[in-house]
């Protein structure tokens, strides 16, 4: 903690888009201090190079190897799947006060296994995932304190699982058929979208991708199955969209016996009262990523359709914000016991 009462935070993965979004945010935040930007390229330069928005005079962008670890309250790991892992095992005994949060899926499941398998990479750390939490706040916010490795979660899952755990814990829709379809700005692919996504005419249409087997459907099965401990039975529809950020999932959902929309709305609404980012829309409200765009908010509308006791839910994230940067500045103020929207206003 700084002298002015501050924390004291790096940001390991600056220039990415996630980093730089990440950066944009804490360097209006009260609490914190920004000590380190760190990349693996581009050293030496200001961080306005990459990011017209910030105009705050920060350090330039170094090497991790110009950090004092001990001067550090807090670490933002935004790196490729992997990285985070062998990072956080060489300092979370060296610092016992240290605290990370990682946004890449390295602390994301709790199953070995599951992870090396699908993100094709041995796990470094196995024997530290016992200290880590998957935190979505608005699901795990009175039990972050008691974790120094907070995980991230990712941006589709995020938006998929704050509208569902709510209402098949509640029993009040079928479980064995739900459809979801995922539409994506293409800032989450990263800055290195072109060699993931070749196809024709990438930054004009629209582009479906990794219907049968997408990677966040682990991290999905395994928290669906933790928050209502029954087994979902569904099929997950990624999408690219040409444009730069913005999340919408429409999930598609059969409701328990003779259940109503406003049921369905209702016991959203109850869920999430005390949320300040969680936006529950009138009954067949029109929806889109527009409104969210740049915030930490999550709208959702439930929908009926022409089909008796069958709703879509719509659902709307920044991909960038709540499905990334600005939900890690969620989890920092609640790890650190400060107002949970402070610096997301």
């Amino acid at each position: 903690m700084s002298i002015h009462n501050k924390i004291n935070v790096a940001i390991i993965g600056a220039t990415g888009y996630t980093g730089l979004d990440l950066i944009w945010i804490l360097s209006k935040h009260p609490k914190v201090k920004i000590v380190n930007l760190c990349a693996t390229k581009n050293l030496g330069k200001s961080i306005n190079f990459f990011d017209k928005r910030i105009k705050k005079k920060l350090p330039r962008v170094s090497s991790i190897n110009k950090i004092d670890w001990e001067n550090l309250d807090l670490i933002f790991l935004s790196l490729p799947n992997g990285e985070a892992q062998k990072l956080i095992k060489k300092q979370f005994y060296n610092n016992k006060n240290l605290k990370f949060i990682d946004l890449s899926a390295d602390f994301r499941l709790s199953n070995i296994k599951t992870y090396e398998k699908n993100y094709k990479v041995k796990h470094k750390a196995k024997n530290l995932i016992k200290y880590s939490l998957y935190s979505i706040p608005e699901l795990n916010n009175d039990l972050i304190t008691n974790y120094r490795i907070i995980s991230n979660p990712g941006c589709y899952p995020t938006s998929i699982q704050i509208p569902l755990i709510p209402l098949i814990k509640k029993r009040l829709i079928k479980i064995d058929n739900i459809t979801i379809d995922s539409k994506s700005g293409y800032s989450g692919a990263g800055k290195n979208l072109e060699k993931k996504f070749t196809h024709n005419n990438l930054y004009s249409s629209v582009f479906a991708y990794s219907t049968k087997i997408h990677r966040h459907i682990c991290e999905v099965d395994e928290q669906l199955f933790k928050f209502t401990k029954r087994k979902i039975n569904y099929s997950f529809n990624p999408h690219l969209l040409p444009t730069f950020r913005g999340i919408l999932t429409s999930i598609y959902v059969q409701g328990n016996k003779a259940i109503s929309g406003n049921s369905l709305r209702n016991s959203l609404i109850k869920f999430y009262k005390k949320s300040k980012f969680i936006k529950i829309l009138k009954l067949n409200s029109a929806l889109g990523s527009g409104n969210v765009l740049h915030t930490n908010n999550c709208e959702i509308s439930i929908c009926e359709t022409r089909i008796k006791n069958k709703f879509i839910i719509f659902v709307a994230i920044d991909n960038l914000v709540k499905g990334a940067s600005g939900q890690a500045v969620q989890n920092m103020n609640l790890l650190f016991k400060f107002p949970e929207h402070l610096g997301l206003q």
